[in-house]
């Protein structure tokens, strides 16, 4: 598993949010956020992909 450095002030921010919302550490909780970030943007990603093959078939303008 790859290590990220940020800075300790945002660390701190994380480790406090991490531990009022319920997570076992600032780890789980900075994966889990990045997941949901990646999930998003992939889903922005394929929606792109479907709206310009629709207008490629002329279903849309």
């Amino acid at each position: 598993m790859s290590k990220i450095k940020i800075d300790s002030a945002l660390y701190e921010r994380v480790k406090a949010i991490a531990e009022k919302a319920g997570y076992p550490g600032p780890d789980e909780f900075i994966v889990h956020m990045i997941e949901k970030e990646l999930a998003v943007l992939e889903s922005a990603e394929n929606d792109a992909t479907v709206t310009e093959r629709l207008k490629g078939l002329g279903y849309l303008e």
